[in-house]
């Protein structure tokens, strides 16, 4: 009813402004009034065009002052259609994420059905695990007797070693009393029963004084010697890790060796110059101990042995023929080859020889005329310093005239 009536008043106004223009039309023409300096004639139509302009701003005004619906039609009517084309679009996107839930919603449904079994599968291993759990606690009872039986039996075995132990320490008293009055040469003998007995209660991997790592560096500075000493400390740890705990990764610090002496070896060796430097074991070490005490050792590097140099000799009698009494011979002139590098101050655990050079001599000392003493001299190979290989071979020469195929020797590595 509101739309009959504006269009009526939109009439009424239309019909009483056009009579208004076309009377003041008349008017003007009649008066032949001018302005803006137009003629009368222009300015009748400018009147009449002004006229129309104002009937159509009143209507257009009218229809927005009292329509709601127009004015949003006409200034809101796209931004409208925006929100409707969004909403639009968010209907679709809901619609999508509704049947996105949905599926969701039937896949946590069917996961809780498996869950539902899962847990009554699990329901019945426990079941079946607590049978089996009864089953092994009753076996596990004739097992318990049969450790406290050995746990008996073990005691008695104990108490066995201790009498034991106490009869060596007796035994050990009386070699102790035997072995004072013997030479310096049995000294070293009572050093190795000394190593069977430490052999006796546990595997002896590292012995009392012996080198863990030897190293011969140059020092041009002194800021040289610390990384020196902890690259020697590092290597001499992996080589107590590999002796005492083989096999295991070495991950952790079980060289143990007082700073004091760490310092004092870093002042010494902080001169300029060629050092051999070596960590000493300060006691024996069992395998699969956690600790190896040791202290460093520092000594200017200096020649020990030139090569060609005579070390040890010794003669092989005309009756000494027999491979034992060969062989014997031979090593008693290596050991006092290898105590003659170590009286004059080498670090090396041993002399280096070529094994099949000393078997051959041997066997043509074996197969000599009777009668026929031999000497028998182990001369250096090379010159080596403190630190360096002891190389030595074996030469025969003969003291008796003796056949021209026991002119032989045995080269070292």
């Amino acid at each position: 009813m509101s739309g009959w009536l504006l269009i009526l008043a939109l009439l009424v106004l239309g019909g009483v402004l056009s009579t208004l223009g076309d009377r003041l039309g008349s008017r003007v023409g009649k008066a032949r009034l001018s302005l803006f300096n137009l003629r009368p004639r222009r300015t009748a139509v400018l009147i009449t065009v002004l006229t129309g302009a104002l009937i159509s701003a009143m209507s257009l005004g009218l229809m927005l002052l009292v329509s709601q619906r127009l004015r949003t039609g006409l200034f809101e009517l796209d931004q409208l259609e925006r929100r409707l084309r969004d909403s639009r679009t968010q209907l679709n996107h809901s619609r999508a994420a509704l049947i996105t839930s949905r599926q969701d919603l039937e896949r946590s449904q069917r996961e809780l059905h498996r869950a539902e079994s899962g847990r009554l599968q699990a329901r019945n291993q426990l079941v079946l695990a607590e049978r089996q759990a009864g089953a092994l606690r009753r076996e596990l009872v004739p097992l318990n007797n049969e450790r406290r039986r050995l746990e008996q039996e073990r005691d008695r075995l104990n108490r066995d070693i201790q009498a034991k132990d106490a009869d060596i320490r007796r035994n050990r008293a009386e070699l102790a009393r035997v072995t004072a009055r013997i030479s310096a040469s049995a000294r070293e003998l009572k050093q190795l029963e000394t190593n069977l007995i430490a052999l006796r209660r546990g595997d002896v991997v590292i012995s009392s004084g012996q080198p863990l790592e030897i190293a011969k560096v140059q020092i041009s500075q002194a800021s040289q010697a610390r990384p020196v000493i902890e690259a020697l400390l590092r290597q001499a740890n992996l080589n107590a890790y590999q002796r005492v705990l083989p096999g295991e990764p070495a991950n952790r610090q079980i060289l143990l060796v007082p700073r004091s002496d760490i310092a004092r070896l870093e002042a010494m060796i902080s001169h300029k110059g060629t050092w051999v430097i070596s960590l000493i074991s300060a006691a024996n070490v069992l395998k699969g101990e956690r600790q190896v005490l040791a202290f460093p050792d520092a000594r200017p590097n200096r020649q020990v042995v030139q090569a060609g140099e005579q070390l040890a000799t010794t003669v092989l009698e005309g009756d000494e023929r027999s491979p034992e009494q060969v062989r014997s011979r031979l090593n008693l002139l290596l050991a006092a080859a290898f105590t003659q590098a170590q009286r004059r101050g080498t670090l090396t655990d041993g002399l280096q020889f070529d094994p099949a050079s000393l078997n051959q001599l041997a066997t043509a000392l074996n197969t000599r005329p009777p009668g026929q003493a031999v000497r028998l001299e182990a001369i250096a190979r090379r010159s080596s310093d403190l630190a360096d290989p002891i190389a030595v071979e074996i030469r025969a020469m003969q003291t008796i005239p003796m056949a021209p195929q026991l002119q032989r020797s045995a080269g070292g590595r």
